[in-house]
C-alpha cells in the first residue's frame, strides 16, 4: 500500500488534468481555460503577457507609505478580460531569506510575516497590480518581485526600494575593534539605526564617506570606505574603494562596525543651557525640556536630512560627545563637513552641552 502510494504521489505532477507550477495547481481544460463567462481562450495561440517595472530605485523614508508600481498588459491586447494570480516577494539579500508578501486571485488577498496588515494590492486601473506598503521599516528595504501568473504562463518584474538614511561608523566605548557581529548589530539599535548593507556602505563611500578603520556589514562581511588611498589605509599601491576582508566569524572576529540610521521623523537640537553638564544632568535637562537624549544615529539624520550645524560639542545617549557641521569654519575642526567625536569623556565631566531628540508624534 506504502509502495503504491509513492507512485501515485510520483505520478500525480505529471497528469495531464493536473500540471503543476510554482506550487499550485491549476484546472486545465484540453479546450481551453474557463474564464468563467461562457468564454474560453487556447493556451495564448501566440499572445504574450508583459510585465512592466520601474528601473529606477524608488526612495522613501521610515514610516511612510509607498507604492510600488507594477502593470500587466497582453499583446496583442485581448478583448475578453482574465483571471491572473498576483505574487509579491522580497528577494533574498545579506544573508536575509526570501519573504513572501502578498498574493491576491480576483479579490481575495493575502499578506505575510511582517508585512500583514501593513500591506495591499493597489488596483486604480485595469491591469495594474501594484504593492502598497505603509508603515515602512528599516528591513523593508530591499527587490521585491512582482508576478502575474495567467494558468502556466507567468512573467514578473523587480523593483527596488531604498529608505533613505545616513551610514556612519561606530566603535565600542573601549576603542577600535571591541564588537563581534552579534554586540555590533545591538550596538546599531541602540543607537536607533541598523548594520548597514553592502549597498548602502558603497553609495556613502560615493557620496565621499573615507574611514580607515574596518567594520561589520549586514551580510557579516568587514569592509572599509576609502576615498584617499594612504599608507596607513591599505596602502598607496591600490585604488580608492571599499576594501574587504570578506566574511568573518560572527562571535571570534571583532571589528567596528557600520551603522544605517533613517532619515528622521522628529527633531534633534542643541539645548541651550546656562551652563555645561554631567552626562546624569545632561539627559535630566532634555527631559525636563519635554524630550529625550539624542542617539548617535539620530544625530547623524539630523545633520545629513536637516543640515543640523553647530560648534558646540554635546554629550549623546551612549555616553560620547559629538557635534555636527555642516559648513566647516575656522575653529570648528577639521575643513570637511561631518559629525566630529571626542570620543567617551568621563560621564562626569562638565565640559559639554547635550542634544535632544523631541520625537514627532504621528
Amino acid at each position: 500500500m506504502g509502495l503504491l502510494l509513492l507512485v501515485l504521489l510520483f505520478l500525480l505532477p505529471c497528469i495531464s488534468g493536473l500540471p503543476f507550477y510554482n506550487g499550485f495547481y491549476y484546472s486545465n481544460n484540453p479546450n481551453g481555460w474557463n474564464l468563467g463567462n461562457g468564454h474560453s481562450e487556447g493556451v495564448f495561440n501566440g499572445v504574450k503577457l508583459v510585465v512592466e517595472t520601474p528601473e529606477e530605485t524608488l526612495f522613501s523614508h521610515q514610516g511612510a507609505q509607498v507604492t510600488l508600481p507594477c502593470r500587466y498588459h497582453y499583446e496583442p491586447t485581448l478583448l475578453a478580460p482574465r483571471t491572473v494570480r498576483i505574487k509579491w516577494w522580497k528577494l533574498s539579500e545579506n544573508g536575509a531569506p526570501e519573504q513572501d508578501v502578498l498574493v491576491a486571485i480576483g479579490q481575495r488577498h493575502r499578506s505575510f510575516g511582517d508585512y500583514r496588515g501593513r500591506v495591499r494590492l493597489w488596483q486604480n486601473g485595469e491591469h495594474e497590480v501594484s504593492l502598497q506598503i505603509r508603515d515602512l521599516r528599516l528591513e523593508d528595504s530591499g527587490r521585491y518581485r512582482c508576478e502575474v501568473i495567467d494558468g502556466l504562463e507567468d512573467q514578473s518584474g523587480l523593483v527596488e526600494l531604498e529608505l533613505r538614511g545616513v551610514v556612519f561608523p561606530y566603535q565600542h566605548p573601549q576603542g577600535r575593534y571591541q564588537l563581534n557581529f552579534h554586540e555590533a548589530q545591538r550596538a546599531c539599535e541602540e543607537q536607533d539605526a541598523v548594520v548597514a548593507s553592502f549597498e548602502q556602505l558603497f553609495r556613502a563611500w560615493e557620496e565621499g564617506l573615507d574611514w580607515c578603520n574596518a567594520g561589520w556589514l549586514q551580510d557579516a562581511s568587514v569592509q572599509y570606505p576609502i576615498t584617499l588611498a594612504r599608507q596607513p589605509c591599505g596602502g598607496l599601491g591600490l585604488a580608492p574603494g571599499v576594501r574587504s576582508y570578506g566574511p568573518r566569524h560572527h562571535r571570534l572576529h571583532r571589528y567596528d562596525v557600520f551603522c544605517f540610521a533613517p532619515a528622521l521623523r522628529g527633531q534633534v537640537y542643541y539645548l541651550e543651557h546656562p551652563e555645561k553638564l554631567t552626562l546624569a544632568e545632561a539627559k535630566e535637562a532634555c527631559q525636563e525640556d519635554g524630550a529625550q537624549i539624542a542617539k548617535v544615529g539620530q544625530l547623524f539624520a539630523a545633520w545629513k536630512f536637516r543640515g543640523l550645524d553647530r560648534c558646540d560639542a554635546g554629550w549623546l545617549a551612549d555616553g560620547s560627545a559629538r557635534y555636527p557641521v555642516v559648513h566647516p569654519r575656522p575653529n570648528c575642526g577639521p575643513l570637511e563637513p561631518g559629525v566630529r567625536s571626542f570620543g567617551f569623556p568621563d560621564p562626569q565631566s562638565r565640559e559639554y552641552g547635550v542634544y535632544c531628540y523631541r520625537p514627532r508624534h504621528s
